[in-house]
């Protein structure tokens, strides 16, 4: 790595922007609340919110550097706020409040050239308590984009160095999702060959349908799909999001849940299932030992379908408790809800000590600039996939991180040639 050099922020500047997508309130949604369009009618349920759907928003943070350089990081929060043990809705006023009263004095006092020890001082707990995570997530993307200008490297670079990582080589599974149109995304992912697909937001009775029999039919449609206009050889892992429904649906018991999901298995054999959110057992604790029995029941009976969890499974310690009780075979380390960039690579780091998948997830809700920091993260630590993100689009979440990927590839591949290089010159000398 290129020699450190010392660097204060002398300014921060803020900037409002948006968000990829919208806030959706889970709650009403499962409810059943009808569709108007693109908006849903009703009154919210969850605290934050005024209506069920709102735009989502962004704030950003650069941080002016000694030498005049500005370097920046995106606070936000997720699609589903404020359910499953999130933190509340974002709110750009009070947590621009926030930064200003109690983060940009510690910025000011920071040496930005040490990533983790920057975080560890900008982001201490404040009046006996953690920071909001948004603030968490995106001033830790600028800090680390700070220690990358200071060392003169990418920021996969500085992880790689921080957590005493080999430079990667190896390109990390993407894993695209489909929002409310499925079927044209779908298609979209197929013919771009996406390696994990299609989530499919299945976050309504509607979507399920009566004994899971729309799921399975539509599960059985993108195995087919993925035959029909794939390139030749293409073999896509199918992960499907169902928010719970099983549970809601087919009954919360474990051994109901693994008998539901053994039958979607068997509707595609050959393709590697993925059942994220199987059901919501509402707390941390609960959600612990009951996915622990759904993954035990599954492992016993050899079904080959793959425990995803994401609900009541957060922060750095939820994920460390979920990966020690292998209360699920992936966990999706969803960034904006782990809070800090540096948790995000120690959680990824943990799920590989504990033999479980790791997936460096987030939102749609998220933008291009933490989406960047991501692949960073999720290359140098190198996770098990990746989510394309942000947005519902899929094409735009494809290019900025499957992009972001193939340069910072690159840029370490020339890096080892470099380092090979200088070493060959060295020997000869």
């Amino acid at each position: 790595m290129a020699t450190r050099n010392s660097a204060t922020v002398k300014d921060v500047v803020l900037a409002p922007g948006s968000g990829s997508f919208f806030y959706d309130d889970q709650a009403a949604i499962r409810a059943g609340t009808p569709h108007d369009g693109f908006l849903y009618i009703g009154a919210p349920l969850t605290p934050g919110f005024t209506r069920i759907r709102m735009p989502a928003r962004s704030l950003g943070i650069g941080l002016v550097l000694s030498d005049d350089v500005v370097v920046w990081g995106d606070m936000m929060s997720v699609q589903y706020s404020g359910a499953g043990g999130r933190d509340p809705v974002f709110q750009v006023e009070t947590i621009e409040e926030l930064t200003r009263s109690v983060v940009i004095p510690r910025l000011r006092s920071a040496d930005v050239s040490n990533f983790l020890v920057a975080c560890n001082h900008v982001l201490a707990y404040h009046g006996g308590q953690r920071l909001p995570l948004a603030i968490e997530y995106g001033v830790s993307q600028a800090l680390l984009r700070a220690a990358a200008h200071c060392a003169r490297t990418t920021l996969a670079e500085v992880i790689c160095s921080e957590f005493s990582l080999p430079l990667p080589e190896r390109p990390i599974p993407i894993y695209a999702q489909s929002g409310d149109s499925r079927e044209i995304n779908v298609d979209k992912m197929i013919l771009k060959s996406v390696d994990v697909l299609p989530h499919g937001l299945i976050n309504s009775r509607e979507k399920f349908g009566p004994s899971g029999e729309t799921f399975r039919k539509f599960v059985k449609w993108v195995a087919k799909r993925t035959r029909e206009i794939g390139m030749p050889g293409y073999h896509p892992v199918l992960h499907f999001d169902v928010y719970g429904w099983i549970g809601l649906e087919i009954g919360m018991q474990p051994e109901k849940i693994v008998d539901f999901i053994a039958r979607v298995a068997d509707d595609v054999p050959g393709y590697r299932l993925h059942i994220e959110c199987p059901a919501d057992f509402g707390s941390t604790e609960a959600q612990l030992n009951e996915y622990a029995k759904i993954v035990a029941f599954l492992d016993q009976r050899g079904i080959e379908a793959r425990i995803v969890v994401d609900e009541q499974c957060n922060t750095l310690d939820d994920i460390h408790l979920f990966a020690n009780a292998k209360a699920a075979h992936i966990i999706q380390i969803k960034m904006p809800d782990v809070g800090s960039i540096a948790d995000t690579a120690r959680a990824v780091l943990i799920c590989k000590g504990n033999g479980v998948g790791s997936y460096v997830g987030g939102s749609c809700t998220e933008t291009d600039l933490s989406a960047r920091a991501a692949v960073n993260i999720a290359v140098a630590t190198q996770a098990d996939m990746i989510l394309a993100k942000p947005g519902m689009g899929v094409d735009e979440g494809i290019s900025i991180v499957g992009n972001e990927q193939s340069r910072l590839l690159s840029v370490l591949k020339y890096r080892r040639s470099q380092s090979s290089m200088r070493n060959v010159n060295a020997a000869s000398k």
